[in-house]
């Protein structure tokens, strides 16, 4: 049976454990998405709708350098349409990449060198495939060990996963169509203009992580980093080739007054994709005293989210998060935290090997 959700402003809260950092190591073990839509043969192809006859014209510049950004390498986080922090640094890193001055602000030819002879839209309307909104969708259960209950951390519901999918929140969606609209197996919705990316042949892929890069869209090929920094004081993640030449750039949540940032050089040991997470509220300050250790299963909402990219510094990694609207916002406990797309286009781009500085 086909499954709809009205787009209205009262929705499921995001996930609110009191855990959304992984302090335990995991086992080890993005090309530029494209400018111009593709219709994929896979349950990820959304078709692009033409607009209404007489429809009116949709400006949104902000939007619009958004998800030019986000199609660079240089994540604004959630395409929210707002010039915010995590905006205008966006800016200044695709400034710096581009030689342009590192001013922070979007001017006219930074706008040039970002949007092209053809430049992007910041929205168009797609249409829902079928086996995409299919689900399974789960209720997540407030703590941990209620969770490690659940076969999969899956989305709550179709319009999260529509949000993630288009590097958004569902309060934009919302905000992007008319009242009343309805998300469900081919209906057609706004969201902003982020393309397919066809599913990946990825040999041996036992946890499917083709379909989670499809599933939002980051290609698997992508410039492959030689080193990061991941600067406290800016509040972001920056991956270098080896040139030292800045070729991608992410918000992200680091550390807190009780499990600060380490501080120093270290090294990514492995890449674990679409990991279980091992719960140990021993190694968690604000764990519940009748917490038990507990193995949870892969998926969006886990407390680590796609991706766990381990570090040498022991219980320490760079991650997703089920939490994307928080990014830069919120304390973590101790971990880089990423945007599930940004940490799964990190996680294309690096290897074991790779060194990782972390400053003040």
């Amino acid at each position: 049976m086909k499954q709809s959700v009205l787009l209205i402003a009262l929705f499921c809260s995001a996930c609110n454990v009191s855990v959304t950092d992984a302090n335990e190591s995991q086992p080890v073990g993005q090309g530029q998405n494209v400018a111009a839509p593709q219709v994929a043969a896979d349950p990820y192809g959304f078709a692009i709708q033409p607009e209404p006859a007489g429809a009116p014209a949709r400006v949104d510049s902000l939007l619009q350098a958004q998800v030019a950004l986000d199609r660079a390498g240089f994540s604004p986080g959630v395409l929210d349409g707002k010039e915010g922090m995590s905006f205008t640094a966006a800016i200044k890193g695709f400034q710096q990449a581009r030689g342009l001055g590192e001013s922070g602000v979007y001017d006219e030819a930074t706008a040039k060198a970002l949007l092209g002879d053809a430049p992007p839209p910041a929205t168009w309307l797609v249409k829902i495939p079928d086996d995409f909104a299919r689900g399974p969708f789960f209720d997540l259960p407030k703590g941990l060990n209620a969770q490690a209950s659940l076969p999969a951390l899956t989305y709550r519901n179709l319009l999260e996963k529509l949000a993630e999918r288009f590097h958004t929140t569902p309060q934009v969606l919302v905000a992007l169509n008319p009242p009343g609209t309805k998300a469900g197996a081919g209906a057609v919705i706004r969201v902003p203009a982020i393309a397919n990316q066809p599913l990946a042949k990825i040999e041996g892929d036992e946890r499917g992580w083709a379909a989670t890069l499809a599933s939002l869209a980051v290609a698997k090929e992508q410039p492959q980093a030689d080193h990061i920094v991941v600067d406290k004081s800016e509040g972001l993640l920056k991956a270098y080739d080896k040139d030292n030449r800045l070729i991608a750039q992410f918000p992200a949540t680091m550390g807190s007054q009780y499990d600060p940032l380490p501080l120093g050089e270290w090294t990514i040991k492995g890449v674990s994709r679409n990991p279980d997470f091992h719960y140990n509220p021993d190694l968690f300050w604000d764990a519940s005293a009748k917490d038990e250790k507990a193995v949870l299963k892969p998926g969006p909402n886990g407390p680590v989210g796609v991706v766990w990219i381990d570090l040498s510094k022991d219980h320490y990694g760079i991650h997703g998060t089920p939490e994307p609207q928080t990014i830069g916002r919120t304390e973590s406990h101790g971990c880089i935290r990423l945007t599930n797309w940004d940490a799964a286009r990190l996680a294309q781009m690096v290897k074991s090997g790779v060194k990782a500085k972390f400053q003040a």
